[in-house]
């Protein structure tokens, strides 16, 4: 195993003890509820940097890493089922399904353009447009290949996730619930009291 593999592995497993740290199933939400806080999380910081002129202190507006625990809590939810390769399978093939609706919204750039934002646009839209070189889960045993098929397909959608963010700053992309590939999450639920 490579270093940035093990590396990788590592994040992952730390962010699966993490997670084991909750509560049952109810407690961890299903790639859709996730998908939509993240989105949601998004506007909200779009909204307080779209009157601002952008600096380098601000590159930080573009962040999929909760795209990423989205992914990670999904493998999580499917270790916890009765069946977890079937779980984990359908998990990579929703992150497909998703990444295509995002994916169909955004323009592709007609140039590099000169502003950090449009670089980006640029390069992101075409990293989520890409396919794999080759067969990144090949040789594994069908329990790694899977939950390999589901980490690249959570990497994809984070690529798509990322145009869609710098889409949105670039007023190139609709907000994800007016284009209908994401639901306004629901309220947060009050956290109950600890007893005295």
């Amino acid at each position: 195993m490579t270093g940035g593999a093990q590396i990788t592995m590592a994040a992952a497993l730390a962010v699966l003890g993490l997670a084991d740290g909750a509560r049952g199933q109810e407690a961890l939400p299903p790639l859709d509820a996730c998908i939509d806080a993240e989105v949601a999380r998004y506007e909200w910081t779009l909204q307080m940097h779209r009157d601002r002129p952008l600096d380098a202190a601000d590159f930080d507006l573009w962040d999929v890493r909760g795209v990423e625990y989205c992914g990670n809590i999904g493998v999580t939810r499917c270790d916890r089922s009765d069946a977890p390769l079937p779980c984990q399978k359908a998990l990579a093939g929703a992150q497909h399904v998703l990444h295509g609706h995002v994916m169909a919204g955004l323009p592709e750039p007609e140039t590099e353009g000169e502003s950090l934002p449009e670089r980006l646009y640029h390069t992101a839209w075409h990293l989520a447009r890409d396919v794999s070189a080759g067969p990144d889960c090949a040789g594994a045993t069908e329990a790694m290949a899977t939950w390999c098929a589901a980490r690249e397909a959570n990497l994809r959608l984070k690529s798509a996730l990322l145009a869609w963010q710098v889409g949105r700053y670039l007023g190139l992309a609709e907000p994800a619930v007016r284009a209908g590939w994401a639901d306004p999450p629901p309220p947060p639920r009050p956290k109950a009291r600890p007893e005295r």
